[in-house]
């Protein structure tokens, strides 16, 4: 921080109070300051020697010095009147060295901050381990601290901004390409692996496709942060077998390859006690139902045998999710058995509302719940023999069974991490509409998983990526317990909330105009949050910028060419088999 270099940019006002935590520069004719510039100044302490101060500007002035009233403004413009531009330039502190935290002297020189003196500004110094996450309003890169996104010191990041406009996916999707290619988990990469959960269009299903739109100047943005301007290397999709299809086929329609079914046996939805989560909604454990809910649970684990892929219950052969629902409503509803099913003290308005609720699950659950496919096949999302991303898709299923999806498939990956009892490998699950999931109000079987995941997840290597349009409508630990905190474009009435309190006053005007790919990013060891702009994607976004598919994935397609074609332009009668 002793370095002198860097342009002269102005000097301390002295009409304006300087703290040690803030002061005003004046900018020097023929220099500018614009926001999110990094600025430099030295004051010597009598026996003390030099100290630093460091800052970031975060915001902007000009005014004319000489004019009385606002329509002054005119006779200077025509020359009638002497007046002199002025700019100003408020400095946010952050960083002073040595620590003897004093106002900067009036008059003191403001350097712009540049190489060491820059990063030391910003404490990209003092990271030993630095993710690149796009480049500041200067043009260099800026880093994220890798220690509060592995768990070493802090774990989880809350991105949040307006749906289709501040590319919350993309920036999700960009950091964790930067973490697997930048060199931060050293030997850890191989073996880390990233869950993304897929909610919109088949958009993130081409993740290992290069992007056709990629050009140049883009692939040199990829340069200049240190990373190639590839594909993800390593990716696979999972998507819910198509409905009323017997042979289990993925329900895709752009990509027709790598694609794998998820689903979950009758035998395996009662063993593991799954029911819950067709009970996902944060309404639902506010009603008294869901102490039928955790009986038939119990009852069906205790007492369903599997039968040929379904279960038997009673003596009873069930083939379909269907006819397990019809089961429990029968016994549920007949005065003999429902003691038995949800106890004596559990009265019939209490059982018709479950049935309800139970019913309606039919339509929405019957194609992920099955009886009528193999047990053997590899039917189930599991990171730990997947590859480095699984992709699990969702945009076809209905509110109901994403909400199954999601809390059953991270209940199993958090319990899988548990038993293993090591942080490493690291698992990134990406997560969209958190406040769908994790609502502030109400509480659900998927909300204490996401609970459990925010307060335990980080000494168990299980990173939450969460994104929303609205934090103010997430539950409030799981966002306080998020090291980082990262904004894109806001609505005014969103940008209010005192979820924001961490961006400056100048920041959250900004955010109001915030262009696609600029995002504002707040890490504990910065005091003010980074604008970055970070680049366009090098992996497909959408089937549209799909490039060549990848030799692995291409081993896979059904070749819709004649297979006896391999023999080139032989006559038929020298075909050599």
């Amino acid at each position: 921080m002793a370095d002198e270099t860097g342009e002269a940019v102005g000097r301390v006002l002295g009409t304006s109070d300087a703290t040690p935590l803030q002061f005003w520069t004046a900018v020097a004719p023929g220099s500018y300051l614009q926001l999110d510039d990094v600025v430099v100044t030295k004051r010597d302490i009598p026996g003390r020697g030099p100290v630093t101060i460091a800052g970031v500007v975060t915001q902007v002035r000009a005014r004319h010095e000489g004019a009385q009233f606002d329509s002054d403004v005119f006779a200077i413009a025509d020359g009638t009147l002497p007046a002199q531009v002025q700019e100003a330039a408020e400095i946010t502190t952050t960083r002073v060295d040595p620590e003897l935290y004093v106002p900067p002297a009036p008059g003191a020189l403001v350097r712009r901050a540049t190489g060491d003196l820059r990063a030391a500004a910003l404490h990209f110094d003092r990271m030993e381990k630095r993710v690149p996450m796009g480049t500041g309003r200067d043009g260099l890169p800026a880093f994220l601290n890798a220690d509060f996104l592995d768990g070493s010191r802090g774990a989880h990041v809350s991105i949040s901004g307006i749906s289709g406009v501040a590319t919350k996916t993309s920036f999700a999707t960009f950091l964790l390409y930067s973490v697997f290619r930048s060199g931060v988990l050293g030997g850890d990469a191989i073996n880390a692996k990233a869950l993304i959960f897929n909610v919109k269009g088949e958009d993130l299903l081409f993740l290992d496709h290069p992007n056709s739109r990629l050009d140049d100047a883009t692939t040199g943005r990829y340069a200049e942060l240190g990373l190639p301007a590839t594909p993800f290397p390593d990716v696979r999709v999972y998507a819910p077998p198509r409905a009323n299809d017997s042979s289990g086929a993925p329900d895709v329609s752009s990509r027709l390859a790598g694609v794998d079914s998820f689903y979950w046996t009758l035998a395996e939805f009662c063993e593991k006690r799954l029911l819950p989560y067709v009970f996902a909604d944060a309404d639902d454990e506010r009603q008294q139902y869901t102490m039928v809910v955790h009986a038939v649970t119990a009852h069906l684990a205790r007492h369903a045998q599997p039968a040929d892929g379904g279960v038997s219950l009673d003596g009873i052969r069930l083939g379909s999710y269907p006819d397990l629902v019809d089961f429990v409503v029968g016994r549920l509803t007949d005065e003999e058995t429902r003691g038995t099913w949800a106890g004596s003290a559990i009265n019939t308005g209490t059982v018709n509302a479950f049935a309800r609720r139970l019913i309606a699950s039919k339509k929405d659950l019957a194609r992920l719940i099955r009886g009528d496919l193999a047990a053997r096949r590899p039917h189930e999302v599991n990171t730990a023999e997947s590859a480095q991303v699984t992709v699990v898709d969702l945009h076809n299923l209905p509110d109901r069974a994403q909400r199954f999806v999601v809390g059953v498939t991270l209940k199993t990956e958090f319990e899988r991490k548990e038993k293993a009892g090591t942080a490493k490998p690291l698992l990134f699950v990406v997560l969209d509409e958190l406040n769908k999931y994790a609502p502030r109000e109400g509480s659900s079987p998927i909300k204490e998983v996401l609970l459990d995941i925010a307060e335990r997840g980080r000494s168990l290597g299980v990173i939450l990526i969460g994104a929303q349009q609205t934090a103010s409508e997430v539950e409030r630990r799981i966002v306080t317990n998020s090291a980082i905190r990262v904004v894109g474009r806001l609505d005014p009435a969103e940008a209010s909330r005192p979820e924001y309190g961490f961006l400056p006053p100048a920041q959250r005007q900004r955010v109001l105009l915030a262009k696609p790919g600029t995002m504002f990013v707040s890490q504990p060891d910065i005091p003010v949050p980074l604008c970055v702009e970070f680049p366009f994607p090098a992996w497909a976004t959408r089937p549209s910028e799909a490039g060549q598919a990848p030799s692995a994935t291409l081993r896979s397609i059904v070749q819709s060419a004649d297979p006896f074609a391999v023999v080139g332009g032989r006559p038929e009668d020298e075909i050599p088999f």
